[in-house]
């Protein structure tokens, strides 16, 4: 009694001292020689010593242990037995994550263990479990009785929630976070729906552990209903299998996922194996895989392989959009002035006008480009080293089995001067060398190289103004005359039969894709850009351009907007806000006045809608393959209809043809403790290869026994 007088007077004086209403108390019992002591520190309002010698704290009072954080509105601490007796309402908290609230509660000395009365554990903000009784262990078991776990809100007006779990008894293990249930039922408002002898579930916090994912219940036209079941497996902290049967009456498939990270990198594999009615007699399955590595040095490894049993396996199942697969491996490394990359490509077509075999499929590329800033000269010099080699399967004579290899190099200096009334001058050289090796291609030259010098000089004038109201306007006229010697070789072209004319390479001196062909000649390049900002965030930017040349470039496709002496006249805008509204549009119209191509991009992103919806007009053109205009439309859309509705829209429609080639409709409702996906599908095939199929899915998700479902936007309120 001395002793915690002595403690007492002691606190007294230190809370006159700082002249607060508080009091501390240090409780301190005898341990074995093996365990440090543990200490208790009680803050309240008032202290009192009552008549059977116990040390009473009321008003405010907090507790704090070891982590271990407790409120109540009275404590009562025995210093002969080192029991402390709480009255509610109590809270205690054990980290940022568990949180107990409580009527009453027994705990020894050191808070942790003892005996709870009317308990609530909440979890993470988001799940929470009731029992009368709950006693505790040693500050990692929480063990209750009779309970109900829920993450719905419960409201006073007696109205059962949306769902919980009733249990005979409810074990929370802290250290592992898991839940363990006895004897539970699961209730849908009151109507019980499932029982469980023996559950586990993860606790919010949790991010990864053993166990089934949410299910999916799915209906193909081509596959039938069925039912996807994902069960995760963890091997460690590093490494982790996804295995998800699908079972229908069409299909007995199993999908898997393998992801291990290491130290400097990671991979991860993809895939699913299935034995179905559409191709009986085949084991069908695909597999993707991708891994990063780093390498030191600043290098970096990276691989994606892309392997298919079939060509309409990926759509069947609708795992992919692909018609082309690309696997790769790549060494690179990218800083400031260096781009350095090593690359291994094989393509795999699916398509079914498409034989593998006349398709350059392998494909060997390396490159290295470089940046100096030499004082002497100044300006920047850049140079350039690229080694490739593509290979067909076939050995026929011409474009069916021709295999290339070429090596390039370039040196390149640039420079820019700002002259006087803010007139900014700038000057590239440049010297190239090409050469080529072409086998089974009896119409060309086996080998043939050349060097290839060029120079251009551009102007542009800068001017800025700033209007009445704030707005910032810029105008930049844009000049460049530019020359080109040499001759073309005598090579295939292979490699540069896609070309488009952008505001991105207006002032390039040769918009060939690769090296197999050349601008040549004299050209001169004008244009003109205008942009917009004003004081509350909106941005306007506007571009035209067009290239003269001193002769024409036979081997641009008539819709790239580069061939003939003069080229289309382009017109480029963009406009965005702080709202999160973004459009793009882009248009190339040719001396005639006749559209050849044109696109535009809309995206809209804030707290209510996701939009992305893009449209694209192709003139038609033999040299790229097209015999008719193509027009299409596509839209991809997430709108939240209401606090717990959210609508989505995919839409891909074929104005040339006048019907849609996708279509999708999702529809999902959402609160603070369930989740219910609802999605209907369509795919029109013309393909022999893939065929036109509908899609309806369904998923349900409890939520609170899950990571990063806590988004309190969801949660309904009691009226």
């Amino acid at each position: 009694m001395t002793n915690l007088l002595s403690r007492l007077l002691l606190a007294t004086a230190l809370t006159c001292a700082f002249a607060s209403q508080t009091f501390a108390q240090d409780t301190t019992q005898p341990h074995s020689a093996n365990s440090p002591p543990k200490k208790v520190v009680l803050v309240a309002d008032t202290v009192r010593i009552s008549a059977e010698g116990l040390l009473v704290a009321e008003g405010n009072v907090e507790a704090l242990a070891d982590g271990i954080r407790l409120q109540a509105k009275e404590v009562t601490y025995d210093n002969q037995t080192g029991q402390i007796n709480f009255e509610g309402p109590i809270r205690i908290t054990q980290g940022e994550d568990v949180s107990i609230i409580a009527d009453a509660a027994e705990l020894d000395d050191d808070l942790r263990s003892g005996l709870i009365r009317s308990a609530r554990v909440v979890l993470a903000g988001q799940m929470q479990m009731a029992s009368a009784e709950m006693k505790r262990l040693d500050a990692r078991f929480n063990v209750l009785n009779q309970t109900t776990v829920s993450s719905c809100r419960v409201c006073q007006t007696g109205e059962p929630p949306l769902w919980r779990i009733r249990a005979k008894r409810v074990v929370h293990d802290q250290k592992e976070r898991q839940i363990y249930f006895d004897h539970a039922s699961l209730l849908i408002r009151d109507v019980p729906i499932f029982y469980f002898p023996h559950l586990r579930m993860p606790d919010p916090t949790l991010d990864r552990t053993q166990g089934f994912l949410i299910p999916t219940f799915e209906s193909t036209s081509l596959l039938g209903y069925g039912l996807k079941v994902p069960y995760f497996i963890p091997f460690g902290e590093t490494r982790d299998l996804t295995l998800t049967p699908y079972l229908t009456s069409e299909t007995r498939t199993m999908e898997f996922r393998y992801r291990q990270g290491f130290e400097k990198g990671g991979i991860e594999f993809n895939g699913a194996v299935s034995d179905d009615t559409i191709l009986p007699d085949i084991t069908r399955g695909y597999v993707f895989a991708n891994g990063l590595f780093d390498l030191g040095r600043d290098y970096k490894l990276t691989f994606n392989l892309r392997a298919v049993s079939d060509d309409s396996y990926l759509s069947d199942y609708d795992y992919s959009d692909l018609d082309r697969l690309n696997s790769n491996i790549k060494i690179s490394r990218a800083n400031r002035n260096e781009s350095t990359e090593f690359a291994f490509h094989h393509f795999k077509s699916l398509r079914a006008e498409e034989d593998n075999d006349t398709l350059p499929s392998l494909v060997l590329q390396a490159q290295t480009e470089r940046r100096y800033f030499p004082a002497s000269i100044g300006g920047e010099i850049r140079t350039r080293v690229e080694a490739h080699g593509h290979q067909r399967r076939s050995s026929a004579d011409g474009n069916d089995g021709r295999d290339v290899g070429r090596a390039n190099a370039s040196l390149q200096w640039l420079r820019n001067w700002t002259l006087r009334g803010g007139l900014r001058a700038g000057v590239t050289g440049e010297l190239a060398f090409d050469a080529y090796r072409t086998l089974n291609d009896s119409s060309v030259s086996s080998f043939d190289s050349a060097i290839t010098p060029s120079i251009s000089v551009d102007f542009r004038y800068p001017m800025a103004k700033i209007a009445a109201d704030g707005a910032t306007y810029l105008l930049e006229p844009v000049a460049q005359i530019g020359w080109t010697g040499g001759n073309n070789l005598d090579v295939a072209n292979d490699e540069s039969t896609r070309n488009e004319f952008d505001e991105g390479n207006l002032l390039s001196l040769s918009r060939f894709t690769s090296y197999d062909r050349r601008e040549r000649g004299a050209q001169t390049a004008v244009g003109l850009n205008w942009s917009r900002l004003n004081t509350k965030g909106w941005q306007s930017h506007v571009s035209l351009g067009q290239i003269f040349r001193s002769e024409a470039q036979s081997d641009f496709t008539q819709t790239s907007g580069l061939s003939g002496t003069t080229s289309d006249f382009l017109i480029a805008g963009q406009l965005k806000n702080q709202t999160g509204l973004l459009l793009n549009a882009r248009g190339l119209i040719d001396p005639n006045g006749t559209l050849d191509k044109a696109s535009a991009r809309v995206g809209w992103s804030n707290s209510t809608l996701w939009l992305d919806a893009s449209y694209i007009w192709l003139n038609e053109d033999l040299q790229e393959n097209r015999d008719q205009e193509i027009s299409e439309l596509a839209l991809d859309s997430r709108y939240r209809l209401a606090r717990h509705w959210t609508g989505l829209l995919d839409w891909r429609f074929d104005a040339v043809s006048g019907r849609a080639s996708e279509a999708g409709l999702g529809l999902e409702y959402r609160n603070e403790c369930v989740k219910v996906e609802l999605s209907l599908s369509r795919r029109f095939s013309t393909s022999s290869t893939v065929q036109s199929s509908t899609s309806v899915g369904l998923s349900v998700a409890l939520l609170g026994f899950s990571v990063n479902s806590n988004n309190k936007s969801y949660d309904r309120t009691c009226g």
